[in-house]
């Protein structure tokens, strides 16, 4: 399965397909489930690096 990477307008980083998420150590980051995540790429998430909508409280403009 391929993985497909898609920025989303004044949002996260939408990814499709399964994929692994690691920390800067490369130590595994758990995945929400699924095939789908977002990654934050305004700064704002709590959760990082999974995006919690905090952009849309900042007004982020990518």
């Amino acid at each position: 399965m391929s993985v497909t990477v898609k920025v989303l307008t004044d949002g996260p980083l939408l990814v499709k397909g399964e994929c692994k998420v690691e920390d800067a150590q490369g130590n595994p980051i758990p995945g929400k489930g699924g095939d789908t995540i977002h990654l934050c790429r305004c700064g704002a998430s709590a959760n990082k690096p999974f995006c919690d909508g905090g952009h849309k409280k900042i007004s982020f403009k990518g």
